[in-house]
């Protein structure tokens, strides 16, 4: 009788087991998929972000140029080259953020981030290397003694 019941529970847990391990990986592949979408939302957003920034830079480019030519700038009166330098800096930051947005871009961003990620993958890692849970702990513990020692002021 005792056999039995010990056999029964060897199978209970051996299924238990791989239970755990079956929604353990679910629940892994969930929390990737989950950085997946948020990271993919981060990147629309700055996208239309870089988009805005480089509408109104457009605007006031051309309104820069404009006011330089009619006369806002006295250029036309006075034909000194000297006053559209302005514009020569100002072109290439318009072109930096309409290729950023409207450009290709983002697309050779991503292909230089690859190339380093896999030729250049010492230039990732983190000083000290990766934290370990004991260095976690030895820093949670050292912030609570600085809060007994230090408490705040009310």
């Amino acid at each position: 009788m005792g056999n039995y019941f010990t056999v029964n529970m060897e199978e209970n847990f051996k299924k238990n087991q791989e239970f755990i391990q079956t929604i353990n990986k679910i629940k892994m592949e969930r929390q990737i998929q989950l950085q997946y979408q948020m990271q993919e939302r981060q990147m629309a957003l700055q996208i239309a972000k870089n988009r805005d920034t480089c509408l109104w830079l457009t605007v006031f480019s051309i309104t820069t140029a404009t006011g330089l030519f009619t006369g806002l700038g006295s250029f036309r009166r006075t034909k000194r080259q000297y006053l559209l330098m302005p514009l020569i800096p100002l072109s290439f930051l318009t072109l930096y953020y309409w290729d950023l947005a409207y450009g290709n871009k983002v697309h050779r961003i991503r292909m230089e981030a690859e190339h380093i990620m896999t030729h250049e993958a010492e230039s990732l890692e983190w000083p000290c290397g990766l934290p370990s849970p004991s260095s976690i702990d030895v820093g949670r513990e050292d912030e609570e003694e600085k809060k007994r020692i230090h408490p705040p002021l009310l």
